[in-house]
């Protein structure tokens, strides 16, 4: 007996956002990730501390005219709106009352289980974006990874990636592209 392949349904963000508004997933913890809907893994004790902890310490920070949005989403594109641990958007929330925001300046994931993906597919996706920061904080290795410059790459997932990775300590200092005059401790971060 032969099987015919799996067919995917890809979605756009508009239908996403419609099923988003119709309360359709309930509460679930469900992203737009290149079309296809993905189920967010359920966050540890130390998951959910390191995002409060880079969220203060990016927001502690910032001079005003900036916001820092947790897990809140990003209209990417057309077939992506991904729910990022935190994004550095320019603005106030008034800005952001009938869409949300489609270029932020920085992406922040914090890793543990899920170092492997937002490495490979989130990278790919922010890079295609034209997301000019993503930052992984990595849990796994208590290091950020500083993604930057990105340039298509037909064998990434989403047909780009970044062409600068930076590893940092817990005693180094990191700035967003943004801002440059904003110095972060890395051991913020990663304590």
């Amino acid at each position: 007996m032969r099987q015919s392949p799996l067919t995917l349904r890809r979605w756009t963000r508009e239908e996403y956002d419609r099923l988003v508004d119709a309360g359709v997933f309930h509460g679930e913890p469900i992203e737009l990730i290149g079309g296809q809907l993905v189920v967010a893994e359920p966050q540890g004790a130390y998951h959910s501390s390191g995002i409060g902890a880079a969220g203060d310490t990016l927001r502690s920070a910032l001079p005003p005219g900036w916001l820092v949005r947790v897990q809140m989403p990003v209209a990417l594109d057309d077939e992506s709106a991904p729910e990022p641990d935190l994004a550095l958007v320019p603005g106030t929330w008034a800005d952001y009352v009938t869409s949300h925001p489609a270029r932020p300046v920085l992406v922040v994931e914090v890793a543990e289980s899920s170092l492997a993906f937002d490495r490979r597919e989130k990278g790919s996706l922010y890079a295609r974006a034209g997301v000019p920061d993503y930052w992984i904080l990595n849990l796994v290795d208590r290091v950020l990874e500083v993604y930057r410059d990105p340039v298509p790459d037909a064998a990434a997932s989403y047909g780009w990636r970044y062409g600068t990775v930076e590893r940092l300590a817990p005693a180094a200092v990191a700035s967003p592209l943004a801002l440059p005059s904003v110095r972060i401790p890395v051991s913020a971060f990663v304590a």
